[in-house]
C-alpha cells in the first residue's frame, strides 16, 4: 500500500507538556499499538517522525529515547507489525536545524531512504507543525483529536485537505478499508 508517517506523542503514546522523558513514562495511548499493527499487515511500511527536543534541554538522553522506542518496537511486533525506521529532531526550537517540525527535514530523509515520493502520503499528527510539514511536501495531513489535537483543531488554521479523526485506530480504519 505504501508508506505512512506518524508522529510520536499524542498519536502513539500519551503526550506530556512536561516531555516523556524516560521508557517508565512512555504509555502507548489506548489502541494505537493494534491500530499500527493493522497498517503493517495491511501493507503499510509505517515510519516514525518526532521532535524530541527534550533531548536538547538536557531531560532525557539519546538512550533515553532509544529505550522507548525500543518497547514501542517489542509492543508491535508482539501484536505482528513492524516499524521501518524512526527519525528524531533533537534541536531546540530555535537551532535553525531542518528536521524540527514544522521543516520537513525528517519526512524528506524517510522519502529518501525509502525511495519513494511523498505526494499523498498519510502523515498523521496532533499538532500544527506536524500537519504543515506534511503540507510542504505535498503528503495528506491527518490530524488525530489525541494529545493535543483538539487544542490543534479548535486554534484553527490547519493546511487545505486536512482530515481529522478521532485517533490512530480510527485512521487505520479509514485508510485499511
Amino acid at each position: 500500500m505504501g508508506i505512512i508517517i506518524l508522529d510520536r506523542d499524542g498519536v502513539i503514546n500519551e503526550d506530556s507538556d512536561a516531555f516523556i522523558k524516560s521508557v517508565d513514562e512512555w504509555v502507548a495511548l489506548p489502541g494505537s499499538i493494534e491500530a499500527m499493527a493493522r497498517l503493517s499487515r495491511g501493507g503499510f511500511d509505517i515510519h516514525v517522525a518526532t521532535n524530541q527536543s527534550g533531548i536538547w534541554r538536557g531531560l532525557l538522553t539519546e538512550d533515553d529515547l532509544r529505550a522507548m522506542h525500543d518497547k514501542l518496537r517489542a509492543e508491535l511486533a508482539g501484536r505482528g507489525g513492524t516499524i521501518a525506521s524512526i527519525h528524531f529532531c533533537p534541536h531546540g526550537p530555535d537551532e535553525g536545524c531542518d528536521c524540527r517540525k514544522p521543516r520537513p527535514g525528517m519526512y524528506l530523509r524517510i522519502a529518501d531512504d525509502a525511495g519513494v515520493a511523498l505526494r499523498n502520503v498519510p502523515v498523521v499528527g496532533d499538532s500544527l507543525r506536524d500537519l504543515q510539514a506534511a503540507e510542504a511536501v505535498g503528503a495528506m495531513p491527518i490530524l488525530v483529536r489525541t494529545g493535543k489535537g483538539e487544542r490543534t483543531l479548535a486554534a484553527g488554521g490547519l493546511p487545505p485537505g486536512t482530515r481529522v479523526f478521532d485517533d490512530l485506530a480510527a485512521v487505520a480504519d479509514a485508510l485499511l478499508c
